[in-house]
């Protein structure tokens, strides 16, 4: 391991010249393969082709143009699979001794509370890769303008509050999402903000957080109740997440938090702004690319790469530690009283 050079930065550079994937950055781009790779320019190698393949045969770039519809359809898997942008990281007191810049967008993700359950998996993924590309190809491209610098990560805060024995049954799907973004969307994501964590997430992070690579777990930091206090130092008041502002809060999917306007402060509403341009910008495109025709429904299948090694040994190990509390006493209700203190 150790800093790859120009040399290697060009020998991957003529895997990709233009397209969706880089937006006008391709040094950036292709660094963020190598440091998934450990510096390795054969596995970066590999990586970028699999993935350029992964784009290709699924249409990653029309993605934008496929709208899950009706919209009825659209609403459930927000309701069911909560996730949104809060804001903005803020500029930093002292930026020699502050991990992040202002402008980094602040993505919330309701864990404990996502029930996956109103619709088929291709849906739920075909939302998540959409959401994806959007952050990529519209969220970060416009605050990189406005900052006059490139933005190109994001943070993520994830609510925990809820989280049950029975999200066994979600781990398939949730190891789906995972590998997408592994394997498409290396180096994505700054840091790993966990809040309202349970007991039960706190047994399964002692078994799992040794399995991570020491990249992965420096990146997960999880924070005491509800972690106002030290994301407060990230990000204003106004990009906490609804689940941040109070303790015990939670990351109700009805709660408004204590925003105004339609969606109020729950970013996971589809009454949100965000979630109103995201849905109206792929409307949009989608009236662009076949002006002509109707949307027709159905869900946008995506092939799934195959999990490697050390996401399969994640998976299981998180699999028969849900298990364990299945089993101990006849166990089946949340444990959500009992909170870890983020040490």
């Amino acid at each position: 391991m150790g800093l790859c050079s120009q040399e290697e930065i060009r020998e991957l550079k003529a895997l990709i010249d233009e397209g969706a994937l880089h937006q006008g950055y391709p040094d950036e781009t292709l660094v963020r393969f190598l440091k998934a790779r450990e510096w390795s320019v054969t596995k970066a190698h590999k990586m970028l082709v699999d993935c350029l393949s992964w784009r290709m045969e699924n249409e990653i770039d029309q993605i934008l143009a496929r709208p899950i519809v009706p919209p009825d359809l659209y609403r459930a898997v927000r309701d069911s699979q909560l996730v949104g942008l809060s804001g903005y990281s803020k500029e930093p007191v002292n930026p020699f001794f502050y991990l992040f810049l202002a402008g980094v967008p602040v993505f919330a993700l309701g864990v404990g509370l996502s029930t996956y359950d109103k619709a088929s998996v291709h849906y739920y993924v075909q939302s998540h890769i959409q959401i994806n590309e959007y952050r990529d190809r519209v969220v970060l491209p416009a605050i990189t303008k406005k900052y006059g610098r490139h933005i190109g990560t994001c943070l993520k805060v994830l609510d925990m509050t809820g989280l049950k024995i029975s999200a066994l049954s979600q781990i398939k799907l949730l190891t789906i999402i995972s590998t997408v973004d592994d394997l498409n969307y290396p180096e994505k994501t700054d840091t790993y903000y966990i809040v309202n964590a349970p007991y039960i997430f706190s047994a399964c992070w002692k078994v799992v957080k040794p399995l991570l690579q020491e990249r992965t777990r420096k990146k997960i930091q999880v924070l005491p109740g509800c972690g106002q206090e030290e994301l407060l130092k990230v990000m204003d008041s106004s990009s906490l997440p609804h689940f941040c502002r109070r303790e015990g809060s939670g990351s109700s999917r009805y709660s408004g938090g204590s925003g105004s306007g339609r969606g109020g402060g729950n970013c996971f509403s589809l009454d949100h702004p965000f979630h109103q341009q995201l849905y109206s910008y792929i409307r949009e495109q989608s009236q662009r690319a076949r002006p002509a025709e109707l949307v027709s429904e159905g869900s946008f299948h995506v092939d799934v790469p195959e999990l490697d090694l050390e996401g399969s040994k994640i998976a299981r190990t998180i699999e028969c530690e849900l298990h364990k509390f299945e089993d101990q006493n006849g166990l089946s209700k949340s444990m959500n009283g009992l909170v870890i203190s983020g040490d």
